[in-house]
């Protein structure tokens, strides 16, 4: 098959299934036939794949057609405009949390040398995109996850800001050491209501860690433990930030002004929905 006779065949059965169907295919061929980039598939429409490419290719489109993550499949995601290996065991880095990374950039590219804690680290990609845009910051990134932190840790390596993050495993803060002060501590945690869960789009619930999903029966869980618990890791003046479900920025500020947290704000992410809070904490 050409690679247009792909475009065509397989935008259209990928129509039901995907919001983006044209963008898959075309990911899709990328990887096929080597890594090549978008120019290439616009440029040679008519150019046969060889049988090695379109038995690759049909395998992952395959997959794709059974509703797995395009991330999933191909290995990989932009997040930041950096590259993120991602595999099933950890979220697939998404646009809404770049809002909360270049917020937290912008009030602290003044800045150098912070203290950063990033709670639930996953792909790594909130940790790794803040040592790499904040000069000589140094990142405590925490996850449960054994998957999520080799993750994490290779994409480090790849991203050359492995010697500004020390990864280590923690509930929470339970394994952060309790001598340990941070300019900002950071987080994007587990905030679906119990309850939603099974009204996910299957590619989120069947393939995405549920333990990075489900936020207990009103999703505000860990955002309770954080808050008070961050009191004793955050020096004066120290920075709590936030990503939050689209619905839970008035409840998640209210958590924050009952700990004594102070100049809270909220920022919105493109399609105008409340998806970041931060606040100051002056102990």
């Amino acid at each position: 098959m050409t690679i247009k006779e792909i475009l065509i065949k397989y935008c259209r059965e990928l129509e039901n299934i995907s919001d983006t169907p044209r963008l898959d295919v075309e990911m899709l061929l990328k990887k096929a036939l080597g890594d090549v980039d978008s120019m290439y598939i616009r440029m040679y429409l008519d150019k046969a794949l060889t049988d090695e490419q379109e038995k690759y290719f049909l395998e992952m489109i395959k997959e794709r057609l059974n509703e797995r993550p395009i991330a999933y499949i191909i290995g990989n995601r932009e997040f930041m405009g950096l590259d993120f290996f991602v595999k099933e065991g950890v979220l697939i880095p998404r646009p809404d949390t770049e809002t909360l990374v270049e917020e937290i950039i912008n009030i602290c590219n003044n800045r150098t040398g912070l203290n950063i804690l990033d709670i639930g680290t996953g792909s790594g990609a909130i940790t790794i995109s803040l040592a790499k845009y904040l000069d000589k910051s140094h990142v405590v990134s925490a996850d449960i996850s054994d998957i999520a932190l080799e993750i994490a840790s290779k994409n480090a390596v790849s991203n050359n800001v492995d010697e500004r993050i020390d990864f280590i495993k923690s509930d929470v803060f339970s394994n952060v050491p309790k001598e340990k002060k941070f300019d900002l501590i950071v987080s994007n945690p587990p905030y679906i209501r119990k309850a939603d869960i099974d009204g996910l789009d299957r590619q989120v619930k069947d393939f995405e860690p549920y333990n990075a999903l489900e936020g207990g029966e009103d999703g505000l869980d860990f955002y309770r433990k954080i808050t008070k618990e961050s009191k004793d890791f955050l020096k004066s003046k120290g920075i709590l930030a936030y990503e939050v479900g689209h619905d839970q920025a008035y409840d998640v500020s209210e958590i924050m002004k009952e700990n004594g947290f102070e100049d809270i704000y909220t920022k919105c992410d493109l399609q105008g929905f409340e998806r970041v809070v931060i606040g100051f904490y002056n102990n």
